[in-house]
């Protein structure tokens, strides 16, 4: 007879701890690999329904559907390179016009600091110099990374429709393996995990898409209010660079202040450019992201922060990127495992996500359901208590007779 090891806590907390820092150490060794296969099984995830459509619907042999699928995946993006190619070399020509005005506001900025901080223009210019000793070096350096960045990002772009292809083809062939990895007696609950993945990151990435979609319009719609050039082109990169968490915004929001520049040296161009990203933030974070994002993937927002911070520094953009989704799925996975369920539980959002007052539904965030789970639990433990004590004494009313 098979007898069961039973460790202590610290043996198991120990365990888990040296398995999590092993997994970390592969991932940061191996995100070259790994990095494209985990971007080509969510785009696959995406493109499955795609899939069933051609071969269900329109009867298309299973490789010819998935080829197509992919192709017409990859001309979308490429349609969307491609306009914002061309917006950037109209960008390019207005090179001049960005740099006088920009000199402009520079000028403006040293006098004001001259003004109210008593620092000379020569003073200024020693420390903007000194501040600059080592650009040129610095310079270099990054023009080297950054071109060996580029051709590292563009043999990913080309594996990434490779491999979502293939993952696609051989979509049965995983699922047969993952069976024989595990008892028959084991089968549903492997069947009700995989199908709950494939909800939790197909959901995950469409709400992501809707999103984008949602703030590109609302910059686009802003900056065309305020007269800002380009308008369009800004809105697409701030919609796209809000998939990046917390950088994003900031990029788009610096590269959107320098196109502006483009039109006039007036500053209230510049201001209205940062109202405006300030508002569809607020819009965003406020509304579309608990509504689109949130409400698809239970996760809590601790978690979320380290888990983007966690990933950024194992995988850079990358790495922030899939942090979300690689955490959907080990919530799945934990909250359908008996003895995983606490860590599922640690993983997920368990707040009431509103409170009514006066007809209004708001957000709340003070409730404490302690106090509802102790009940329960209680209430559930009386019977076993009350009948034990039942028994002992009918047995000692058997005894005394």
């Amino acid at each position: 007879m098979n007898e069961v090891l039973r460790l202590p806590f610290y043996a198991k907390l120990a365990l888990i701890l040296i398995c999590i820092l092993i997994s970390g150490y592969l991932f940061y060794i191996g995100q070259e690999i790994i990095i494209p296969v985990l971007m080509s099984f969510l785009f696959a995830v995406l493109l499955r329904p795609i899939v069933l459509f051609l071969t269900s619907k329109l009867h298309f042999p299973h490789v010819l559907a998935a080829i197509v699928s992919v192709l017409f995946f990859v001309m979308i993006i490429m349609a969307i390179v491609a306009f914002m190619s061309m917006q950037i070399s109209d960008i390019v020509s207005d090179f001049n016009k960005i740099e006088r005005n920009l000199t402009i506001h520079l000028q403006n900025l040293q006098t004001y600091i001259k003004e109210h901080f008593n620092i000379s223009t020569r003073e200024q210019k020693k420390y903007f110099e000194d501040a600059t000793a080592d650009s040129l070096q610095k310079g270099k350096e990054l023009i080297g990374s950054t071109l060996l960045s580029f051709t590292d990002t563009m043999l990913t772009l080309t594996l990434i429709p490779i491999y979502t292809f293939l993952i696609l083809l051989y979509r049965t062939h995983f699922m047969k393996f993952l069976s024989k990895l595990f008892k028959k007696e084991h089968h549903v609950k492997l069947q009700e995990i995989l199908n709950q993945v494939k909800v939790a990151v197909k959901s995950y990435i469409v709400g992501l898409i809707f999103e984008m979609i949602a703030v590109s319009v609302l910059t686009t719609i802003g900056f065309m209010m305020i007269g800002v050039e380009y308008a369009i082109l800004l809105g697409i990169i701030t919609g796209i660079l809000n998939l990046i968490p917390y950088i994003g915004i900031m990029v788009a929001g610096i590269l959107s202040i320098v196109a502006s520049l483009t039109g006039s040296p007036d500053l209230s161009i510049v201001v209205g450019v940062i109202v405006v990203n300030i508002v569809v933030q607020l819009i965003d974070n406020n509304v579309l992201v608990p509504m689109i994002v949130n409400s698809k993937v239970e996760i809590n927002a601790f978690v979320s922060i380290i888990g983007i911070i966690i990933g950024g520094t194992l995988a850079g953009v990358s790495g922030m990127f899939l942090a979300i989704p690689i955490i959907a799925v080990i919530k799945v996975i934990c909250d359908r495992i008996a003895y995983l369920e606490a860590w599922g539980y640690l993983l997920g959002d368990d707040l009431p996500k509103t409170y009514v007052w006066k007809n209004i539904k708001l957000p709340r965030y003070d409730y404490d359901n302690s106090t509802e789970t102790l009940t329960v639990a209680t209430t559930i433990q009386t019977p076993t208590f009350t009948q034990t004590n039942t028994v002992a004494d009918e047995k000692t009313s058997a005894d005394k007779k």
